[in-house]
């Protein structure tokens, strides 16, 4: 079995893995999915979609595995959470990037037969998925992930805290986006950069609280 240590330091590491792999992903396919010609650069350049293709995958199993390793940790302390944690971020949003990254990929096979109609459609479900289907999955996921760090102690409080205030920012940008309003999507920062700073934390310190079995 993994030590408690050692899975804290395998969740920090994975949570960099993650987050890299997504902003790869995005700088490598921003440039061919984000034009009005998209389809003809996509048809010119279809290694540079797989591969973001394969980013996409990347960042999906290592966020998943995230859930997997804390759930043996998580489920003393609150088991609903744990395994709720594991449903949210671990099947749910990794369900979603695997349908976003097939998307991609059809992509490139309508790029080769110059699809207009079918690519529009495909490119509009991929754009619904980025910008409001994942975020729910996300945040509840997160949500249960840092009541539970918070309640209980695992990190200190105030990185607890600040997950839980950035989770619930995160979520402002899709809902408003479902209103006309694209503009706010730098409310999704403060919980991307909090990732980071617990992953740092995760690898240098551990999970703090002692081991103890009161799982609800």
């Amino acid at each position: 079995m993994v030590s408690d240590r050692n899975a804290a330091t395998l969740v920090g590491v994975l949570f960099i893995i993650g987050t890299v792999a997504g902003v790869l992903s995005l700088l490598v396919t921003d440039p061919l999915v984000n034009t009005p010609d998209y389809l003809a650069r996509i048809a010119a350049n279809p290694a540079q979609m797989a591969l973001g293709a394969l980013l996409v995958l990347v960042m999906g199993f290592a966020l998943a595995m995230v859930p997997v390793l804390f759930y043996p940790i998580g489920r003393r302390y609150s088991e609903v959470l744990a395994m709720g944690y594991i449903v949210f971020r671990g099947a749910l949003e990794t369900v979603t990037y695997m349908i976003s990254a097939l998307g991609w990929l059809f992509l490139i096979a309508l790029g080769r037969t110059s699809a207009a109609a079918p690519a529009s459609f495909v490119r509009t479900a991929e754009g619904l998925i980025w910008d409001q289907v994942i975020a729910l999955p996300f945040v509840v996921g997160a949500i249960m992930f840092y009541y539970l760090l918070y309640e209980h102690r695992l990190v200190p409080r105030w990185l607890s805290i600040w997950g839980l205030v950035g989770a619930v920012l995160y979520l402002g940008a899709p809902l408003t986006n479902m209103f006309g309003v694209t503009s706010l999507g730098a409310l999704m920062a403060p919980l991307a950069l909090q990732e980071m700073v617990l992953a740092v934390w995760l690898i240098a310190k551990g999970f703090s609280a002692p081991v103890r079995a009161n799982a609800q």
